[in-house]
């Protein structure tokens, strides 16, 4: 079938488009996410790609906000089955951040995050994002529910780097982070 005749379904070929840029960040890093090899992975023209995405930075971007996305869901199913409302937040932050299986330990995070570190634009998503859900969740000024989602940022680049703890220690750490989020503080 001609192109001309098929049926348009942009908001697949954007899919495809962010799918074929996180597998290629997650099995070959970041920096090779370019226009070309994102095209060929996703079997697309670069008129597809950049009738979807006027750069590769914007695509970028737009992977991070599908993984952010994804990780407020994965937040708001923690914090759902969390009947104490003082620190759910970061509870659910600790959880997601830090244990197997979970957002923070995939790959394509890794990937991403680490690049956040050298890309304003990435790094200004990230706090804005994370701001804004300390805002609406009334836990931006608690002293220790911060140290608690530090220390599982710190937990969770251990894990990255292949510095972790051993799993008894995860889990020790973990449940001392959860009961930090449980007090009062000072």
């Amino acid at each position: 079938m001609n192109a001309h005749q098929r049926k348009k379904q942009p908001e697949k070929v954007r899919r495809t488009l962010l799918d074929a840029a996180a597998r290629i960040a997650t099995h070959r890093g970041i920096a090779d996410v370019t226009v070309d090899a994102v095209c060929l992975e996703a079997g697309v023209t670069k008129g597809a790609f950049f009738h979807h995405f006027p750069s590769k930075a914007s695509l970028v971007n737009a992977v991070f906000a599908d993984l952010l996305e994804r990780f407020e869901t994965e937040l708001a199913e923690h914090m759902a089955a969390d009947i104490e409302p003082l620190g759910r937040f970061s509870r659910a932050y600790v959880e997601a951040v830090v244990a197997p299986g979970k957002a923070g330990s995939e790959p394509l995070w890794a990937a991403l995050c680490l690049s956040a570190l050298t890309d304003a634009e990435l790094r200004a998503n990230w706090g804005e994002w994370l701001d804004g859900q300390l805002a609406d969740h009334g836990e931006a000024d608690d002293p220790d529910l911060r140290l608690a989602r530090l220390a599982a940022d710190g937990l969770w680049l251990a894990a990255i780097t292949g510095s972790g703890l051993e799993e008894r220690q995860t889990r020790e750490t973990m449940e001392r982070l959860r009961a930090l989020t449980r007090k009062p503080s000072l």
